[in-house]
């Protein structure tokens, strides 16, 4: 007799399974997209336009991710896919990434420059539970890396920080892609060996 792994009835680990088989590359591309934005604002615009480009551009990161994940195999919006609570934290973690502008505001009314450090760190606070759900140490990586390098970038270059700063954040990004596409190979790999047997 199977057992369903695709009713309401799951467990948490059958959940957690299913959600870490994802390609999970949406978000991390909007991301990119979002930073590379705000670091051509930078370059080109004047520093008012930059920061306003900041805010709706990574404001606009969920549902740039949502549209992507249409072409990615993620597809966010799919009612036919059984509800995983894997899910819900997930989406509560970006949440919490919006949740952040709360302290980036004040900074940034004192010093419009805080804004790519604040922003930067704090909406990239919500890779590291990510590590923990697909069990994977690239939320972890990213995390951290993004928070030393963007502080380094932040300090080192005091007069390009609308430009430093999305520059090492889209570099991250892009390093977080490659592991996430290298990893859910892996994990087709092993599914697709687990199939054959």
């Amino acid at each position: 007799m199977s057992v369903d792994t695709t009713g309401p009835n799951r467990t948490l680990e059958e959940q957690r399974s299913e959600f870490s088989s994802r390609r999970l590359i949406a978000m991390p591309i909007a991301g990119t997209i979002a930073w590379c934005l705000v670091g051509l604002a930078g370059m080109f615009a004047s520093p008012y336009r930059a920061a306003l480009m900041l805010f709706i551009a990574t404001g606009s990161i969920v549902y740039l991710g949502i549209f992507i994940s249409r072409f990615t195999g993620e597809n966010f919006t799919d009612k036919s896919r059984p509800k995983n609570t894997f899910d819900r934290l997930f989406f509560s973690t970006v949440a919490q990434a919006l949740l952040v502008y709360a302290i980036a505001i004040p900074f940034f009314m004192k010093d419009y420059t805080s804004l790519p450090l604040t922003v930067g760190i704090l909406t990239g606070l919500m890779w590291v539970p990510v590590s923990w759900i697909i069990q994977h140490w690239v939320g972890v990586f990213h995390g951290v890396a993004r928070t030393l390098l963007v502080l380094a970038a932040w300090i080192a270059f005091p007069h390009q920080r609308f430009v430093a700063v999305p520059f090492v954040i889209v570099v991250i990004y892009l390093v977080t892609i490659a592991i996430l596409e290298s990893r859910w190979r892996d994990v087709r790999g092993r599914q697709t060996l687990i199939a054959a047997h």
